[in-house]
């Protein structure tokens, strides 16, 4: 692609390295961008810049959040006796647009990939085994995306978690194997949190 500008091409560059946008997509947010008001452009970038400086993630669930502990965490409406186990932020806003769920998240920050060179000491699992206290948490949902890191990251965790005498279920598949959590529709989603069946029972599946 030839342009007219180096200012642009640098703009287009760095635009194409965000997932899903290509050149021409990267083009046209900028020259978008260039045809709106300098006051405009000015708040774009500043909260840009202030999301990447001042964006905190929660210390009990590692959610992304304003405050030290987010406020689902906070929340005294919540129920603390059943943790979410999710990938990212993304599903646990899927999860919470479903309204089904009243317990808490636990987000892992990824999943066991090792292609990908990802281990479980990648991960968010040394903490979320310090949250569950004897007595005070009773269940752990697993609701990881239907592939095969999701079942690799749930079979490990599921042996790491025997040993707490709670209940472990996973949601159910109404999941196309290898779909995203993210891109499911918010009803079969909040069907899947809503009849979600043992972990043991759902590997005779």
């Amino acid at each position: 692609m030839n342009f007219s500008s180096k200012l642009l091409e640098n703009a287009v560059a760095e635009f194409s390295k965000l997932p899903g946008v290509g050149q021409k997509t990267a083009l046209r947010l900028v020259l978008h961008l260039l045809n709106q008001e300098k006051d405009e452009v000015e708040r774009f970038s500043l909260a840009m810049t202030k999301l990447r400086n001042e964006i905190l993630f929660c210390r009990v669930c590692h959610n992304i959040s304003d405050q030290q502990v987010c406020e689902i965490c906070t929340s005294h409406k919540r129920d603390r006796s059943t943790i979410c186990i999710v990938e990212d932020t993304r599903d646990v806003m899927a999860i919470e647009n479903t309204n089904q769920f009243n317990g808490v998240y636990h987000v892992l920050g990824g999943l066991i990939s090792p292609m990908d060179g990802i281990g479980p000491s990648d991960l968010e699992i040394d903490s979320l085994l310090t949250r569950i206290t004897p007595g005070e948490v009773k269940e752990v949902i697993f609701a990881l995306s239907a592939t095969m890191e999701g079942d690799t990251t749930i079979f490990y965790l599921n042996k790491r978690l025997k040993d707490f005498h709670i209940n472990i279920s996973t949601i159910a598949r109404g999941i196309a194997f290898g779909g995203e959590l993210e891109y499911v529709d918010e009803i079969t989603l909040g069907r899947s949190i809503a009849t979600r069946v043992p972990y043991e029972n759902s590997l005779s599946r």
